[in-house]
């Protein structure tokens, strides 16, 4: 795991629900996500949408969504 990028990965309550954004910005993990979903590249995203963003970006918002739904799950025996 990359810490570095990760700290890419900002959390503020007063700004946009508190949900995680990018490096301060209002720009949601969840908003570059649902770009990728939709079948934009990480190039489109940073050049055409979102221009304010760099490629670590991208990469970061994909690392924390595979830590947060790689997470362990117990169940009571």
């Amino acid at each position: 795991m990359n810490a570095q990028l990760l700290e890419r990965i900002t959390f503020n309550p007063s700004q946009c629900g508190g949900k995680p954004c990018i490096r301060n910005m209002r720009i949601r993990v969840t908003d570059v996500l649902e770009l990728l979903a939709n079948g934009l590249t990480p190039e489109q995203i940073v050049t055409e949408e979102l221009p304010s963003l760099e490629l670590d970006d991208i990469t970061a918002c994909l690392l924390y969504a595979t830590i947060k739904i790689n997470h362990p799950v117990f169940q009571a025996a």
